[in-house]
């Protein structure tokens, strides 16, 4: 049960409606987390944070005030209003459009995440132990080869929110997540590489066995291993090229999330974390018929998890790119308003003492029919990319590059040698329209995704299929 009562946040809705907003709301939002770090099996600390809080916006004359309160009694949340709408009031001299909440889904709705058992009921001693049980079973060094660092984060989130707000939404949540950050450096003589990778999920202290972290550490000690000592130097020139659904969720995320954000679209993150093609490119086409790509937030057990978005509106399966075609953005209320269509619950924020911005949730590619044995039949000599290790991408999402930590050479369909530092360079439409085959095989990962000023991180998921590519620049 959210520890706030739910009328310190009407009667401040209410009060900035009486003191002249024409929108007005009031989130109670707490974050709750607990932490072990390990270095190279040694316990190095454990931690806890607990930050809660009441934020208000409201919209006057056209203007938009935000304003936050760590106290949750009376007199505090409305010395909030009152800054908001301060706030409000002054910006509604400089702005060139008026801002309005558009239409959209309002909800009133009380859900929680089932869990099969909760963190608080498995000791703090218990799970270093499982922590350093995972460390101690793992290879870390043969042939030539050892792990000469392994950081380890192990967390634990709790997010409670009550929101109200002027249009009649009224939501209560509480989202717990499990997630385990780590980094490894291997070497080999004078070479070395870096793998960094997290695992996550919604749900209870359950995951530390359902996501597979031993596994996971496992594969990606042995992925070393195979860059550092038996990969040969990659092939270079156009051939075709499978990846994994690691790439592929890294790569809609990044060319086909982010710029389908409408307030990057919009330039209003321009200064911040760059810009969108899409506020340029005003073809319909991106792809072909098996580019797909889809951001759903209600996916069950899923890192981004969430039934309704911080303005209160239901959240549901968003398209973006649908066969090929520009068919959608992710929009807030405010965007909404801008392109005459409804929100579709993009809007969240950090903690209390952020504003709400628009970010993705879970966002895939479609997957098809293909077996990733049949996409391998389909390649008389290419590459199929396993693992990255580094990419960029440009600030309008255009241009970018991956290079791979674990790759082999395809050869009349079947898996040969491995090659290190496969580099893949391609624009977006070529990424996109260069889809020969979609995998029947979706999975997800778990990131922590960055955006605003002040930055904001939230939970996502990244996901995919493996796909065949067509022709792609190699290096």
């Amino acid at each position: 049960m959210v520890p706030i009562d739910r009328t310190v946040l009407e009667r401040a809705v209410d009060e900035a409606l009486r003191q002249g907003a024409s929108y007005a709301e009031a989130r109670y939002h707490l974050v709750s987390q607990s932490s072990i770090l390990l270095v190279n099996g040694a316990l190095m600390g454990v931690g806890e944070e607990y930050k809660r809080g009441v934020a208000i916006r409201v919209i006057v004359d056209g203007g938009l005030g935000f304003a936050s309160a760590t106290r949750l009694d009376q007199e505090s949340v409305r010395d909030a209003v009152s800054r908001a709408l301060s706030s409000a009031r002054a910006s509604s001299m400089y702005i060139k459009r008026p801002i309005e909440m558009g239409p959209g889904r309002i909800g009133r709705a009380r859900y929680s995440v089932v869990v099969q058992r909760k963190f608080e009921d498995e000791p703090l001693d218990v799970k270093i132990k499982k922590l350093l049980d995972v460390y101690k079973s793992l290879s870390l060094e043969k042939n030539g080869f050892k792990v000469a660092s392994f950081t380890i984060v192990y967390l634990e989130r709790v997010e409670e929110k009550l929101i109200v707000n002027s249009d009649g939404g009224y939501v209560e949540s509480t989202i717990p997540r499990l997630a385990v950050f780590y980094n490894v450096a291997g070497v080999s003589g004078e070479k070395r590489a870096n793998r960094f990778n997290m695992v996550g999920g919604t749900g209870g202290i359950e995951l530390f066995e359902k996501l597979g972290i031993r596994k996971e550490m496992e594969s990606d000690v042995e992925s070393l291993y195979v860059n550092l000592v038996r990969a040969r130097s990659p092939p270079k020139g156009r051939m075709d090229v499978i990846l994994s659904p690691e790439l592929v969720g890294l790569i809609v995320h990044e060319s086909a999330g982010h710029p389908s954000e409408a307030d990057r679209i919009l330039g209003r993150e321009a200064a911040q974390a760059g810009m969108s093609y899409r506020t340029f490119y005003r073809e319909e086409v991106i792809g072909n018929e098996n580019a797909t790509v889809i951001d759903d937030p209600t996916i069950p057990g899923s890192y981004g998890f969430y039934l309704y978005d911080d303005e209160a509106v239901a959240a549901g399966p968003r398209i973006l790119y649908g066969e090929g075609k520009l068919v959608g953005m992710l929009h807030n209320r405010e965007t909404a308003a801008v392109y005459g269509v409804e929100s579709n619950a993009a809007s969240r924020a950090m903690d209390y003492e952020s504003e709400p911005i628009i970010r993705m949730a879970n966002t895939y590619l479609k997957p098809g029919d293909y077996k990733f044995e049949e996409l391998l039949e389909g390649v008389r000599e290419g590459v199929y990319v396993k693992k990255f290790m580094e990419w960029n991408i440009d600030d309008i999402r255009w241009g970018q590059r991956y290079v791979g930590l674990e790759a082999y050479m395809v050869r009349e369909g079947k898996l040969a040698e491995p090659v290190r530092d496969v580099a893949l360079e391609f624009t977006t439409k070529e990424f996109y329209s260069s889809i020969d085959a979609v995998g029947r095989d979706l999975e997800f990962g778990a990131a922590t995704c960055g955006k605003g000023e002040p930055g904001q991180g939230v939970p996502v998921g990244t996901g995919g299929p493996h796909v065949r590519l067509r022709s792609i620049r190699v290096g």
